[in-house]
Formats: structure tokens, C-alpha cells, sequence
């Protein structure tokens, strides 16, 4: 009996810290209350339910269901006569805040800098979780107009190539630097020749995208799954994002018409090629 007390104490706690956080991201109280119940249980429930467990007047209770709905939180379903609710997945529902938190301080950044006659911004954004790199990655591709660049592995590409389709299919041209074992296809798209050699020398896998040469997003992401990087319109780091896809471009279009003469000249890795405080040849 003692045991089912504490237990119950214990789950008290935890659902009054769960709609306290839900508060802090912009959730009302019962908004909060309402969500947390639909969290709690593995089955949609109808609003009377919900008021019901939640302790939600039910004088309130279908005003709250509708906000909820226009937010994209929860989602309804006619089960014969009664409307039942299922709850957005808490993954997603926190990668739509960090998202929307994002655009806003970008929104905010660039309007200041409009103030002092700066229609571009300088600042670049840290990025230190995967999916919101992912994420961001995904937003730049789905609002690009007339061009995309990407440097990435099969791992985001995984991620990305349906996105990057899309753009596509509205006229977006999309060019690709893809590295190691590939799963599909999308855009015009270059093989580098020697991503076991680039990954043990970064200790990780990288990730670019450059959208209308107007802004760019770099990240590495390492063997034990974390990630760091950085957003920016800054023209300097655009620019040299851009740079680095298009200069692979470059080459691996050389080395796909060369391949065997470069390797003879600079071995099978090209490794006296990609020495660059040397200018040597093999047999020289």
C-alpha cells in the first residue's frame, strides 16, 4: 500500500513539472493540463474524458481542444458518434518550437539590422543538436527558389532526399557532393572517391547547404552521434561554404575523366595531391 502511495506521489510530481514546462513554452495552463492527459494514456480520448482526468472545467474543455487543434498539437478523429483527440509526439512537438523560436530570433536579428540601414545579417547561429541541424536543413532546402548546393552522407541524405525532390520538382536546380555508399538519387550528383579517407581524418561525417548563395549552414556530425555547426546569411561564411561544394565540384568532375592518370601521378588515395605543403608526383 505504502509502495503504491509513493508511486502515485512520485507521477503527481512528474505531471505537475510536465504541464510547468508546457507552461514555458507557451502552452495555458489547461492547454498544458489537456496535452499531458493525452500524453499519459496510449489510446485517443474524447473531450469529456480529458476534462474529465484533467480536472478542466468542461465548460472550458472544448474551447482548449479547439486551440490545441489550430496549434497543430493534437489531432481528431470521429470514432462513431464521439470526436477523440491523439497528441502530437513530444519529439516533434519540441522540434517545432526550437524551429519556431529560431525563425523568430532570425526574423528578429535581420529587422534590427534593417534599423541601421544592414538588410543582412552577421550573425551565425551555433547548432549543437542533430535534429535541429537536420531540421534547419530541411527548412533552407523546402524555401530555396533557385538553387541548392549540398555536401553530406548518406545518413542526411536519407534525411534530405525527399526535400531536395521537391525542390526539384518547382525548378530549383540542385547540385551534390555525396560521400560513401549512396541509397538513392536526387539532383546532379558527384561521388567523392575517397570517403573513408575524409571521414578518419574529420573524426565525423559533414553536412553543407548553400540556398540561393543567400545563406548557408555547415555542421559536422561525429562518431557518437552529436553534432555541431552554424547558420548564416553573413556574405564571408556564405561565401565560403559555396566556395568549398563548388571546388569539389571541380574536381571530382576532373577525376572522373582522369581517374587513372591522377592516381598514377599522385597514388591511389591522391594522397601527394591533397598534400598541400608539397608539390609532388609519384616517381618525382
Amino acid at each position: 500500500m505504502l509502495t503504491i502511495i509513493i508511486y502515485k506521489i512520485i507521477l503527481t510530481t512528474m505531471v505537475v513539472n510536465i504541464i510547468n514546462e508546457l507552461g514555458n513554452l507557451g502552452l495555458g495552463e489547461y492547454e498544458a493540463r489537456a496535452y499531458t492527459e493525452l500524453l499519459r494514456t496510449d489510446e485517443p480520448l474524447g473531450a469529456y474524458e480529458i476534462a474529465k482526468n484533467s480536472r478542466i472545467p468542461s465548460s472550458k474543455i472544448y474551447e482548449v481542444m479547439i486551440k490545441l487543434e489550430e496549434k497543430g498539437i493534437v489531432q481528431s478523429a470521429e470514432t462513431g458518434s464521439v470526436k477523440k483527440y491523439i497528441p502530437l509526439d513530444p519529439a516533434e512537438f519540441t522540434a517545432r518550437h526550437r524551429l519556431k523560436t529560431e525563425s523568430f530570433l532570425e526574423k528578429f536579428i535581420e529587422e534590427v539590422h534593417s534599423l541601421k540601414g544592414d538588410s543582412r545579417s552577421s550573425v551565425i547561429f551555433n547548432i549543437s543538436e542533430y535534429a535541429l541541424l537536420i531540421d534547419k536543413a530541411s527548412r533552407m532546402i523546402s524555401l530555396a527558389e533557385n538553387e541548392i548546393l549540398v555536401s553530406l552522407w548518406n545518413d542526411e541524405f536519407e534525411h534530405l532526399a525527399g526535400i531536395i525532390s521537391e525542390a526539384e520538382n518547382r525548378g530549383v536546380k540542385v547540385a551534390i557532393i555525396h560521400f560513401g555508399e549512396i541509397s538513392g538519387k536526387s539532383g546532379q550528383l558527384f561521388l567523392h572517391p575517397i570517403a573513408d579517407t575524409i571521414y578518419s581524418e574529420k573524426g565525423g561525417r559533414g553536412l553543407v547547404v548553400v540556398c540561393d548563395s543567400g545563406e548557408a549552414l555547415m555542421g559536422t556530425i561525429y562518431r557518437n552521434g552529436t553534432a555541431d555547426g552554424g547558420f548564416s546569411k553573413n556574405s564571408g561564411f556564405v561565401t565560403l561554404a559555396e566556395d568549398y561544394i563548388k571546388h569539389d565540384i571541380y574536381i571530382m568532375k576532373i577525376v572522373n575523366r582522369y581517374e587513372s592518370e591522377l592516381k598514377k601521378r599522385f597514388g591511389d588515395n591522391y594522397e601527394m595531391l591533397r598534400d598541400i605543403f608539397s608539390d609532388r608526383e609519384e616517381g618525382r
